[in-house]
């Protein structure tokens, strides 16, 4: 009767667990004809690479992908570019094999260390990772080489490799005996880093390397970056973004020397909005940076038509300059495309302006003719002929009021002493609008001092009248 319920029990669970098995040829079908994704860095690692990377990814998961290989040809690149991507890249549950086509220096070394499986082509090289300051070339602080060393070997050091190699990549007063000598950067060829044991092998093909890691018969998509990735990244290098911000500056200043806006305002908005759109679409600027580059022109403007002391404007400028510099993709990159685009601007445009003026260009732009006083032209009516002129006063002079003479009021001022309404004056002088006069006993005495018109002294000063009178 045991006996019995045990081989029912046993029937039970083998149908329970039959349609399981029945399955299980299925899934192993599916997991070897999943695909397996190519991602090719044949670039500097930077914002735009990142792009194309989380694109990749996303593709790759939703495809199933059962392996991804990066194929490396780079120089290098950004550090916190690579510390980003190998965080993505430690996120995928499946294999990332790292196939050094060519070359991989720098950002690229440390890449291909983070990768699960590491194979290298027969012409390939590895190491060369020491951090230098974009622009300067220079070697970066004892503090940022340590951290940098340090990731180096914890890469190494994950994939069983040795952090000893990885470090002598990355500090040249590290010695290895028969490989490197100090004062030297570590340089690994296919064969070294397989002698070594650094490499998983040397493969001469993609293919190869498919059949080394057992995924042949696999199919393999390739992926590689769009056209606007690829300009997005093209805008944003260092060297296209000082020449775009710089014509941005220039044509704003032709604006601002010529009336109305035209051609060149249109243009400067074009080159401002290439160089904030491309670093926007590629992830490293934000909205804020594009928010404070808004309302720095607006404080422009504000200067423009509101009068003052130049607190709008000069508080416009920094804003615009901050907003350049949290739009590049470091601070110091962000600086020196500034400090460049604006001197470049401000010594092409005076340049420009010489040789248009001498060739007589701007004449068609700008107005370069001047009323002056000297070709017969006044901001104001002229009032000489007023000098030697006799009048009453209508109000009192303290010193200022107005004086009456020929039927005609006129603004006057004295000469400093106060004149009661209804004396007799002269004009001994005019000064722009300003009329001087003096009582008439006064401008009498001297009236050989007057400025005016010789005929006007001797037919109106008294000294001239008085013998007549006799």
């Amino acid at each position: 009767m045991f006996k019995q319920k045990v081989i029912i029990l046993l029937l039970c669970l083998l149908i329970f667990f039959l349609p399981m098995f029945a399955f299980i040829p299925t899934f192993t079908a599916a997991a070897e004809n999943a695909p397996v994704y190519v991602i090719s860095l044949k670039m500097e690692i930077g914002p735009s690479w990142l792009l194309y990377l989380e694109r990749a990814l996303k593709e790759a998961r939703e495809a199933g992908a059962q392996a991804l290989i990066l194929e490396l040809d780079t120089p290098g690149g950004f550090v916190d570019a690579a510390l980003q991507a190998r965080e993505m890249l430690a996120e995928l549950e499946v294999p990332v094999y790292a196939y050094v086509n060519t070359r991989a220096l720098s950002a690229g070394a440390y890449l291909a260390l983070a990768a699960d499986y590491l194979y290298m082509s027969p012409r390939a090289t590895l190491g060369a990772a020491e951090p230098r300051l974009a622009g300067t070339g220079e070697v970066t602080d004892e503090k940022f080489l340590s951290f940098w060393e340090a990731e180096m070997r914890v890469a190494a050091e994950l994939r069983g490799r040795d952090p000893q190699l990885a470090a002598a990549m990355v500090r040249r007063e590290i010695e290895i005996e028969d490989l490197v000598e100090a004062g030297k950067l570590l340089t690994l060829t296919a064969r070294d880093a397989e002698r070594l044991n650094f490499s998983d092998g040397t493969a001469a093909s993609l293919q190869d390397l498919l059949f080394l890691a057992g995924l042949s018969g696999s199919s393999v998509v390739r992926t590689a970056p769009t056209p606007r990735e690829q300009f997005w990244g093209w805008l944003i290098h260092p060297i296209v973004a000082a020449a775009i911000l710089s014509l941005a500056f220039l044509f704003l200043f032709v604006e601002i020397l010529t009336a109305g806006f035209g051609v060149a305002g249109l243009l400067s908005i074009l080159c401002f909005g290439l160089f904030f759109g491309g670093h926007l679409f590629s992830g490293v600027a934000g909205w804020p940076a594009i928010f404070l580059f808004v309302f720095g022109l607006v404080l422009i403007l504000v200067e423009a038509f509101v009068p003052g002391f130049g607190i709008f404007g000069l508080s416009g400028l920094v804003a615009v300059g901050v907003s350049i510099v949290l739009s590049a993709v470091t601070t110091a990159d962000g600086l020196r495309i500034l400090l460049f685009s604006f001197f470049f601007s401000v010594v092409f445009s005076w340049f420009a302006f010489r040789y248009f003026q001498r060739k007589g260009t701007l004449r068609r732009f700008i107005l370069t003719d001047a009323l002056t006083q000297e070709a017969g032209y006044s901001s104001t009516a002229d009032l000489s002929y007023l000098v030697g002129r006799e009048g009453v006063t209508i109000t009192p002079l303290r010193p200022s009021g107005i004086m009456e003479a020929d039927d005609t009021r006129y603004d006057v001022v004295s000469e400093g002493a106060y004149l009661a309404a209804g004396t007799r004056v002269r004009v001994v002088r005019v000064e722009g609008r300003r009329i001087v006069v003096r009582t008439l006993q006064n401008a009498g005495e001297s009236a050989v001092k007057d400025q005016g018109p010789a005929e006007d002294r001797k037919l109106d000063s008294p000294t001239s009248v008085l013998p007549l009178e006799e």
